[in-house]
């Protein structure tokens, strides 16, 4: 348990400021189906960067910046009996949706939604939990949700065989990752796109097929690939100019037509195909939360059947590193990996 009677965080004090400020913050008090974590590490995400240097997305400053955290429980809500105290943990921080501040990832204690959140084994350290909450979320959305793809909920054991294909556009990144993993747990072939030296990573993840997203003939090459097959439609982890050639693959194949995206810019599609933003956290609000967080992921990832991907990349120690994190993310160059802060 953590022996603080305090708190603190690294607070974004008003819109683009820059370095973030590190100062006390209150204990927040969980309350229904919240548990309160003891932050060991948490996770940069591309939104972070986005948030600090853009300020797209309205907020209410100040306040902290974060959506993944892996730590220790230290106090629940009441009805709360799920979890207990010194709990190791992973959960998904939805101040994004909420704009509330406790529910924020940097600082040394969040509330965390009991159902955006999984018990996690003695074997998996902090830092390599840190990087699944957000974009194992994101993937979420996009593949069971009733209004994007629909497809049936992962299971440990996994599935037996849908007889169906997802593709998987983008499949090293940290949304990619999951999803391949999340699709194939729940009994679907996976084909996706990759860089070529992340193709072997990619299938020790679990694709069946993987294609370099680069060539100019991935299209086709795709197209081919899913002749004969019926697609369950496309998880688009990158977005821009990915969504155009995910739209017409989607066209010219037999199956769900349907991409989901993580980005809210596309042009029209080709007609009969939908194309849909996804946004990681409202499984928050639906049966997709509590049916992934609860009754998936903890079982998964003790039977090593899920694993942490992308690998961290650990950037420093302590609250007052999160800033050269977040700045790190935006030098880019980052493959495969997830940027890490230990606190």
């Amino acid at each position: 348990m953590s022996t603080s009677t305090g708190n603190a965080a690294a607070w974004l004090t008003a819109a683009k400021a820059h370095p973030f400020e590190v100062k006390e913050a209150p204990l927040w008090k969980p309350g229904e189906n919240e548990v309160l974590v003891w932050n060991h590490a948490v996770a940069i995400n591309p939104i972070d960067h986005a948030h600090q240097t853009v300020a797209w997305w309205p907020m209410n400053y100040p306040t902290m910046l974060g959506q993944d955290v892996a730590g220790e429980v230290v106090a629940v809500g009441p009805n709360v009996t799920r979890f207990k105290l010194g709990d190791r943990v992973l959960g998904h921080a939805v101040g994004m949706a909420t704009r509330r501040n406790q529910d924020n990832a940097f600082q040394e204690h969040t509330i965390v939604q009991v159902n955006m959140a999984s018990e996690l084994p003695d074997n998996i350290p902090y830092e390599n939990a840190a990087v699944i909450p957000l974009a194992f979320s994101t993937a979420c959305c996009g593949l069971f949700q009733d209004e994007f793809l629909k497809m049936q909920l992962p299971t440990e054991p996994r599935a037996r065989s849908t007889g169906k294909t997802l593709l998987v556009w983008g499949g090293a990144s940290s949304v990619g990752s999951n999803a391949i993993q999340l699709a194939v747990a729940a009994g679907y072939e996976v084909i996706t796109t990759a860089s070529p030296k992340n193709f072997n990573y990619v299938k020790r993840l679990g694709a069946s097929q993987v294609f370099d997203y680069s060539s100019p003939s991935v299209a086709e090459d795709l197209i081919q690939a899913l002749q004969g097959k019926t697609l369950a439609g496309v998880m688009d982890c990158i977005g821009y100019s990915a969504t155009p050639i995910c739209a017409d693959v989607v066209s010219r194949t037999e199956g769900t037509k349907f991409v989901a995206t993580v980005q809210g810019r596309f042009p029209t599609p080709p007609e009969g195909v939908s194309v849909k933003q996804v946004f990681g956290t409202t499984i928050k609000d639906n049966f997709v939360g509590k049916a992934v967080y609860e009754d998936f992921l903890p079982h998964a990832l003790r039977a090593g059947t899920f694993v942490p991907a992308p690998a961290p990349l650990i950037v420093g120690k302590g609250l007052a590193s999160l800033q050269t994190a977040v700045d790190r993310y935006g030098e880019g160059g980052i493959s495969a990996q997830k940027l890490v802060t230990l606190l």
